[in-house]
């Protein structure tokens, strides 16, 4: 298990795939780990170096502390990433965002352009609210854990044909959800909570694809479309069969989508 300190954490990552290659760098949702890309690596890995990280705070990357007034910021999570690409030694690379991670992503193409070469937003927005819904999640895990919004969650990352269908990887992604440090998934929730991207998001250069679930209700295909509308030249996908985490539900269809756009680039 590859450990670095980078950006002033000690963050857990995966690299793989050819040294001479493209880096594609993935980033994950909010309660999950960098393992939600597992079954997606194997369609990319012979073209694509493949840099996957977990977010501070969540699966083995270091947890940092949080107040009531003071979490994470959307900035602090785009320094990390930048970090990581620093302390591997990656100058430039194509980035790859669910969710938060896309956030993040589209953060770090307007801070750092020149380390963006494409630009994917996986079910994602500029904006995901309102507020209130992150602060009553955060209210529900102070009072009473974790385990208070594991099994919500689930409604609104997987399609009901999936949750049905696979009773294992359900119980197998509460109970990643369930460990999550508290700090980490608050912090990270205060991150999403306070950014609102979308008037920063005309400065990306960087060419850009946004993709989303069809049947995504955490981000849903209109907020992608908003999305899409406010980055230049900035492309639309919808994605059939898929919720807020296609690459668990759609790996290959999603890889497909991604290694279709890299290529043009």
């Amino acid at each position: 298990m590859p450990f670095i300190e980078a950006a002033g954490i000690t963050q857990h990552y995966d690299l793989t795939g050819p040294a001479d290659a493209p880096v594609l760098l993935f980033a994950n949702s909010i309660g999950t780990s960098f393992h939600i890309w597992d079954a997606v690596v194997p369609h990319l890995s012979q073209r694509y170096r493949i840099l996957r990280y977990d977010m501070r705070g969540h699966g083995l990357t270091q947890v940092t502390p949080v107040t009531e007034d003071a979490g994470y910021s959307m900035d602090l999570l785009a320094d990390d990433a930048a970090g990581l690409l620093d302390a591997l030694g990656v100058k430039r690379a194509h980035v790859c965002g669910l969710s938060i991670g896309g956030m993040m992503a589209q953060r770090l193409a307007v801070k750092a352009p020149g380390r963006v070469h494409g630009l994917i937003l996986c079910d994602t927005a500029g904006v995901i609210g309102p507020a209130s819904v992150w602060t009553d999640r955060i209210a529900a895990i102070r009072a009473r854990g974790m385990t208070a919004i594991a099994d919500g969650v689930m409604a609104r990352w997987f399609t009901q044909s999936f949750r049905d269908g696979r009773p294992d990887q359900i119980r197998g992604y509460t109970a990643m959800v369930a460990r999550i440090p508290e700090d980490g998934y608050v912090g990270c929730a205060m991150a999403i909570r306070d950014a609102d991207l979308r008037a920063a998001n005309a400065a990306i250069t960087a060419p850009t694809l946004v993709i989303c679930g069809a049947e995504d209700v955490a981000t849903p295909p209109d907020a992608a479309r908003e999305l899409a509308a406010g980055i230049p030249g900035a492309r639309f996908e919808l994605l059939p069969g898929a919720a807020h985490i296609p690459g668990v539900e759609k790996p290959a269809e999603l890889a497909a989508m991604i290694d279709g756009f890299l290529r043009d680039l």
